[in-house]
């Protein structure tokens, strides 16, 4: 639950400089600097967590230089983690907001409510999420981006300019932006709605809006060898030889749901976090096909699970209603 109850201030400006080539493994043309203070809003480190170049440039470009961040990408690929772990790193408070179809203007605005003061119920206007973060130093991420319904993305074309105000008709109000606000999305979509048949309920954007996002970049799945080394690091009970070459097989599987659901042969992939919750299972129950079932394949189609199965094979070199219970602990 967000507390916004109180304003964020920091005494201190921006006061901290980063040296983003040690800390994110990038060199920057522009000077990085950070918050010398740890805030509540800030999200926890990830020490495991490996960075893209790319999308890692362009999200410190938003940071430093106040551009507005559009990073799309398959579902799975990290794109709002990848936001938080610089906010991390920068010691920015960072929140997110999921713009699904039940996200409405009154939730971003906010709506009259009854108070009690000096022992009176009074009805009184109550901010909502979008001027709360608009006065204080938050990087905002709107994620699903492009599912926002098309009176609350209207809402929001109004704050996609550096200096733009956000005007309150209903209140009379006009809000001018916290010189730290900062503002990303994340989408599956680049604005021309779900043209390949993966994401329903996308629409298209406006694209007069589109034009106002400064930076627009794409984050595809890491490579097997480094979602491995993620693996590993997370599950120190597997960092052996065998246990290496099992998370291997499990990422190798992992990464063919990828290329099936890329190519609308199945409707459902594992992301990193399903790998890992995998290889937590299997701590669990010492089993792999079962652990296999319980992160990933019961949740899939039933129609589609024969091609899963194939995945599965293809990976571990066994049949799935064939595999074994593996020790790879030792």
């Amino acid at each position: 639950m967000i507390n916004k109850d109180k304003t964020i201030n920091f005494e201190e400006k921006l006061s901290v400089d980063i040296n983003t080539k040690e800390i994110f493994g990038v060199d920057c043309n522009f000077k990085v600097q950070g918050f010398a203070n740890h805030n509540s809003h800030v999200p926890e480190i990830d020490k495991s967590y490996k960075f893209d170049p790319e999308t890692t440039l362009a999200i410190l470009a938003g940071f430093a230089g106040n551009r507005r961040v559009l990073i799309q990408g398959f579902h799975g690929t990290g794109k709002s983690t990848h936001i938080e772990q610089v906010a991390a790193r920068l010691n920015w408070p960072c929140v997110r907001i999921n713009l699904d179809s039940h996200i409405s203007r009154i939730d971003l605005i906010g709506k009259d409510a009854i108070v009690i003061k000096d022992g009176k119920q009074i009805t009184e206007f109550q901010d909502g999420l979008l001027p709360w973060a608009y006065q204080n130093p938050i990087a905002l991420v709107f994620d699903e981006y492009d599912a926002g319904r098309p009176d609350v993305m209207f809402i929001i074309q109004r704050i996609l300019e550096a200096e733009g105000k956000l005007t309150l008709l209903d209140q009379a109000r006009i809000i001018n932006p916290n010189k730290y606000f900062r503002l990303f999305a994340t989408a599956n979509t680049v604005g021309l709605g779900d043209t390949s048949g993966l994401y329903h309920g996308t629409q298209q954007i406006n694209q007069g809006q589109m034009d106002r996002w400064s930076i627009v970049t794409s984050l595809n799945y890491l490579e097997n060898a480094e979602e491995e080394e993620i693996v590993v690091s997370k599950i120190n009970q597997l960092n052996n030889k065998n246990g290496k070459e099992i998370i291997k097989c499990m990422v190798a599987t992992a990464d063919l749901t990828r290329s099936g659901f890329i190519n609308g042969d199945i409707s459902t992939v594992m992301s990193p976090r399903t790998v890992i919750i995998w290889a937590e299972n299997y701590l669990m129950f010492n089993d792999i096909e079962y652990s296999f079932k319980l992160a990933f394949l019961n949740r899939c189609d039933e129609l589609e699970r024969s091609v899963i199965h194939e995945y599965y094979q293809r990976a571990f070199g066994v049949d799935l209603s064939e595999a074994k219970v593996v020790n790879v602990r030792e």
